[in-house]
C-alpha cells in the first residue's frame, strides 16, 4: 500500500483576528535576517513599532463606532450624504457647510434606484422608511432648485 502525502496549510496573513501585524516565526525569516543587528537599527524598529502603535490608538480614539451594517443604516448614510451636499450638515474636518445640489440629486438618485431594485425583498418598516426619506429629500431638492 503506497503512503499518501499529506498537506500542510500556512497562514501567510500580515493581521491577525484583531488587525494588528503579526510577527513572524523566526523559521519563517530569510536567512540573512536571522544575522544580529546593530543596536542602533534596533532602536529604530522599537521607535518605529511604538510610533505606529501610538498612531493607531490615536486613530482609534477619533473614530466613533461604526453602526450596525443594515439596509437602513444603508440609506440613512446615503440620506446624510444628500443633507451634506444640501449644506444642512458641516464637513467635520472644516466646520464648513458647502452646496452641490448635483451631488445631492445623485445620492437622493442612487436612494431611489436601491428602493426600485429592492422592491419586494424588503420589510415594511424598511419600506415606510425609505419612502419617508425619499419625500423628505425630494421636497428639499425641489426648494433648493425651485
Amino acid at each position: 500500500m503506497a503512503e499518501e502525502k499529506g498537506f500542510i496549510i500556512k497562514d501567510r496573513r500580515a493581521l491577525d483576528e484583531k488587525g494588528e501585524l503579526k510577527r513572524k516565526p523566526e523559521e519563517e525569516k530569510p536567512k540573512e535576517e536571522k544575522k544580529e543587528k546593530p543596536a542602533e537599527v534596533k532602536a529604530e524598529e522599537v521607535k518605529a513599532k511604538a510610533e505606529h502603535s501610538g498612531a493607531k490608538q490615536e486613530q482609534q480614539k477619533q473614530t466613533p463606532p461604526l453602526p450596525e451594517v443594515t439596509f437602513t443604516s444603508l440609506i440613512f448614510s446615503l440620506s446624510s450624504s444628500a443633507l451634506y451636499h444640501f449644506g444642512e450638515i458641516a464637513d467635520p474636518q472644516t466646520g464648513q457647510k458647502k452646496k452641490d445640489l448635483t451631488l445631492a440629486k445623485h445620492a437622493i438618485d442612487t436612494i431611489a434606484m436601491l428602493k426600485e431594485k429592492t422592491k419586494g425583498n424588503l420589510t415594511e418598516e424598511e419600506e415606510k422608511f425609505i419612502d419617508s426619506v425619499l419625500t423628505d429629500l425630494r421636497w428639499r431638492y425641489v426648494k433648493e432648485v425651485g
